[in-house]
């Protein structure tokens, strides 16, 4: 992570006003790239819904599924 390293202290090197320009710049970027992969996601689970990998569940079914999930983790 020595590069991480380098690239705070950069950072910290920078005036105020581009600190918190890069805080909202970054904070963009990785809300775009969550989207990004929870759409991914959603294409990726109606295609398998579409070809019977994935059954339709009542919302009481599937919060025992994962009551039952979180009860073995």
């Amino acid at each position: 992570m020595a590069s991480l390293d380098k690239i705070l202290d950069q950072a910290m090197d920078l005036p105020l006003e581009q600190q918190e320009m890069l805080i909202k710049i970054l904070q963009s970027r990785v809300v775009e790239k969550r989207r990004v992969e929870i759409a991914q996601d959603a294409v990726t689970s109606l295609a398998e819904f579409r070809t019977g990998k994935l059954k339709t569940q009542t919302a009481d079914e599937a919060i025992a599924a994962l009551r039952q999930l979180l009860q073995h983790e």
